[in-house]
């Protein structure tokens, strides 16, 4: 690991924007120490919007509106309105908040911050939902001080959706590869290695969306964990090609996205200095 690892770690230790529970922080004093206990009591808050038929519930458009809850300390408000019991208890189905894999991957990420445990949001793509596809998708990266490394978790996945999807790992401990990190993403679409129309979400794809997943990656590497239908810079649509000048910018991103603890220097500098300015 690179020398700044120290400063990397306290880094993503402390919570973001989006990541402090806030006024709610006496909620999670009573939270296991461990990983799949975390995760765990975020599945049993969580109903994700596009599985929410699968589990039973129909949704009106009052809660299909929760998915637009940015910080995590207005999630934890609504999930006190839907049922005031503990964190630790779980909720049927039709009282959990009603979010999506960045709901399930912000919400870990707040509560390992907040017991100082390092963790990282992940914007990217997943290959475990469709076959010959790349999912967009958002995972959580903890810093596991007894393997010395970081491990991906796919907190979303619980044994119901493990069962659905046919699952042959374990979403505590990802491999290699099957996620997909927005940076890693744009290189395979710049160098040829992957087509650009296998990656995206229902009729949106190409590599204006590859594009999109990188930007929101980087944004989250720097604690800024975006809606994912939020605008920022450098994201086109699907009818406006990048000019070349911005194709170089995201070649730089990615580079800088794919080594975040050797590169966190000019992560940080370039998040400060220019793309942590939402507007152009």
């Amino acid at each position: 690991m690179p020398s700044s690892t120290a400063d990397t770690l306290a880094y993503y230790a402390a919570p973001g924007r989006y990541t402090s529970p806030g006024a709610h922080a006496a909620l999670f004093a009573g939270l296991p120490r461990d990983v799949p206990g975390l995760v765990a009591c975020v599945q049993g808050l969580l109903l994700h919007i596009f599985w929410a038929e699968r589990y039973g519930v129909q949704l009106s458009e009052e809660r299909q509106a929760e998915v637009q809850l940015r910080p995590v300390d207005a999630k934890l408000a609504r999930i006190l309105s839907l049922d005031p019991r503990p964190l630790t208890e779980p909720r049927p189905p039709e009282q959990r908040l009603v979010g999506n894999c960045r709901d399930f991957s912000v919400l870990l990420c707040a509560m390992l911050r907040h017991q100082g445990v390092p963790a990282r949001a992940r914007c990217g793509f997943g290959t475990y939902f469709l076959p010959n596809h790349y999912e967009d998708h958002w995972v959580v990266e903890y810093w596991s001080e007894s393997a010395g490394r970081w491990v991906m978790v796919d907190a979303q996945l619980d044994a119901f959706q493990c069962r659905a999807l046919g699952m042959d790992f374990d979403p505590l401990d990802m491999p290699p590869g099957r996620f997909v990190t927005g940076g890693a993403a744009w290189q395979l679409c710049r160098t040829g290695a992957a087509d650009p129309d296998s990656f995206g979400i229902m009729d949106m794809h190409g590599l204006w969306f590859v594009g999109g997943d990188l930007v929101r990656d980087f944004l989250a590497l720097n604690k800024l964990e975006i809606l994912p239908w939020d605008a920022w810079r450098l994201m086109h649509g699907p009818e406006a090609p990048y000019p070349p000048e911005e194709l170089a910018q995201l070649d730089h991103v990615a580079a800088l996205t794919l080594e975040p603890d050797a590169r966190f220097a000019e992560l940080r500098a370039l998040y400060e200095d220019d793309l942590g300015q939402r507007e152009s």
